[in-house]
Parts: C-alpha cells; sequence; structure tokens
C-alpha cells in the first residue's frame, strides 16, 4: 500500500476542488504569494537601478520562500505523522490546481451573456482575461472567455498537476510561484519589460513540455467528449505556433478545432492594439454554448492528466518507498 502515499494528496487535492472551488473568504497561498510579488517589486524598483537585475533577484527571491516554507511544513508534518503529512499536502495540492474556479468564472460569462446583459458580461470576462474588454461585443465577450478556458487548462490545471507528478506539493508551489510572476510581472510593456523579462522567460520554459502533453491530452479529450477531435488535431498542427507565446496557442488551438470556431485575432492591451494571427477556422459564429463546451473540454483534460500523472508518481516514488 505504500504507493499510494505519493499520490493520495493529487487524488484528494483533485477532488477537495470539484466539491469546493477557491473559498474567496479562505486565505489562499497563491493569493499569499501574489502579495509577496507586489512588495518585492515595489522593493526592486526602489533599490535596483538594473531592473533586469532586479527583476532576477524578484524571481529568485519569491521562489526560496514559495518552496522553502511548504517544504518545511510538509517536512514536520509527515514527521509528525504520516497522516497528517497526506492531509496538510492534499490541501496544498488543492490549492494549487483551478479546474472548479476557472469553470466558475467562465460561466459567470456564459450566465451574463444568457441574460443578454452585455455590460455584466464583459465586467465578468475583465476579472478573467488580460485584455481590454470595454470595446468588445457579446461575440467577443465569449471569444475571451472561451480563450482563457483554452490557455489556463494548462496553466491552472494540468501543469501543476503534471509538476506535483514529480515533485509532491513543492514543486508545484515552485511552478505556481513563476506563472502568478509571470502573470503580474510578466508582460512586455513599457513598465514591465525589463522587471519581468526573468519572469516571462522563466515561465515559457516551464510550461514548454505541459503545454504540449496538454494539447496531446485535449485532443484525446475531443474524441471521448465526440466533438472534431480530426479537426482538433489538424488546427493544432497548423496553428500551435500562432502566438507570441511559445505555449499559449498549444491548447487554444486543440480548442478552437475541437469546437469548430475562430479564436484569437487582434486585441487591445492597456489601450494598445496588439495584432495577433486567428487560431482555427471561421466555420460557424461563436456561440455562447461554446464557453461550456470548452469547460467540458477542460474537465476531460483534467481527468485524463490526473490519472496518468497518479500512475507515473505510483511507479516512480511508490517503488521508493517499499
Amino acid at each position: 500500500m505504500n504507493f499510494l502515499i505519493p499520490v493520495l494528496p493529487m487524488i484528494f487535492g483533485f477532488i477537495i476542488d470539484l466539491i469546493l472551488g477557491d473559498p474567496y473568504t479562505l486565505p489562499h497561498p497563491i493569493r499569499l504569494i501574489g502579495t509577496l510579488i507586489s512588495a518585492l517589486e515595489k522593493f526592486t524598483r526602489k533599490h535596483f537601478k538594473n531592473l533586469r537585475v532586479g527583476g532576477v533577484f524578484l524571481v529568485v527571491t519569491v521562489l526560496v520562500l514559495s518552496t522553502a516554507i511548504p517544504f518545511l511544513i510538509l517536512f514536520l508534518s509527515y514527521k509528525l505523522n504520516i497522516i497528517l503529512g497526506i492531509v496538510i499536502e492534499s490541501i496544498f495540492c488543492y490549492y494549487l490546481i483551478a479546474p472548479k474556479c476557472l469553470r466558475d468564472e467562465s460561466m459567470k460569462v456564459y450566465r451574463a451573456i444568457k441574460e443578454n446583459d452585455t455590460e455584466k458580461a464583459r465586467k465578468a470576462v475583465s476579472m478573467i482575461v488580460g485584455r481590454d474588454t470595454a470595446s468588445l461585443d457579446q461575440s467577443g465577450i465569449i471569444r475571451a472567455a472561451v480563450e482563457t478556458v483554452a490557455e489556463n487548462t494548462s496553466d491552472g490545471v494540468t501543469a501543476p498537476i503534471m509538476y506535483m507528478s514529480v515533485g509532491g506539493a513543492v514543486l508545484g508551489f515552485f511552478y505556481k510561484a513563476v506563472n502568478t510572476m509571470d502573470s503580474m510581472i510578466g508582460y512586455k510593456n513599457e513598465k514591465y519589460a525589463d522587471l519581468g523579462r526573468f519572469a516571462a522567460k522563466f515561465d515559457d520554459v516551464l510550461n514548454f513540455i505541459p503545454s504540449r502533453l496538454t494539447a496531446i491530452a485535449m485532443i484525446v479529450s475531443a474524441y471521448i467528449l465526440k466533438m472534431n477531435g480530426s479537426n482538433a488535431f489538424k488546427i493544432w498542427k497548423r496553428d500551435r505556433r500562432k502566438h507570441a507565446s511559445p505555449n499559449s496557442a498549444q491548447t487554444e488551438s486543440v480548442c478552437a478545432g475541437a469546437l469548430d470556431i475562430r479564436l484569437a485575432g487582434d486585441a487591445y492591451y492597456f489601450g494598445k492594439l496588439h495584432k495577433k494571427d486567428y487560431i482555427g477556422d471561421n466555420n460557424r459564429p461563436i456561440k455562447n454554448e461554446d464557453i461550456r463546451r470548452a469547460n467540458r473540454l477542460m474537465y476531460c483534460t483534467a481527468v485524463i492528466t490526473l490519472l496518468i500523472s497518479v500512475v507515473f508518481r505510483a511507479v516512480i516514488f511508490g517503488g521508493i518507498l517499499c
């Protein structure tokens, strides 16, 4: 039964998320990491003339604190009692993934569109995307919601699971710290071009393999869910590099193909127009129901990834405990 010890926290963490999602009233380690990043940004801007060097200092400091603290908590917990260790690590794993939060936030957009409340839908989608949303029509709002579900299937769900399968919750925190830094300071605008450069590049490296494995799992999911699996594979092969990020179009292209829609295209960020290639074919107009379909695709991909990751971790680390 020793093979179960390394995998139970991942399984329990996933189940807890299915039930609870992210309660906004409870302390959240990722929000604490965000607070740390904000504080260090102010410190770095004040004390570093060279912001690229300051950006490296910020990343290293955040990573040391974000991994050392969970490591010490888990080390002491497992030392005291194996059950206590599993419970604490399960809670950590729960905090590291966000499928229910991603679904719930995108479904706020779905419900607002269903009520024909465009302003409410704009506000809802602005909470989950980085682009400017003030000028988006309903189709643009739906497209933005579908894109963020597709992209964050990797960043917010499967990539943390993959890293946890290799290094438990501690490596999961390492990944999420980098991902959080990228989402907060990894912009290519004047304010963050230097300070956030290292964080953005590091995030690209950490997501390179997970994004591609997630795309493959998503193609399989498209077949399982009786979506257009063959088109998902075709569009992935054709459009997976049509993004400034080396990773974001991996899952967006699969989602576009599976749903038979066109995603991406030009978008405004911080008031500036960014020219972007389209992903997918404009076979039909995007519909509100595509948000729900994207979420089904996300959940199926997450389950496939979890199952493979659990088997991998049981085989590799279960044997060590025997």
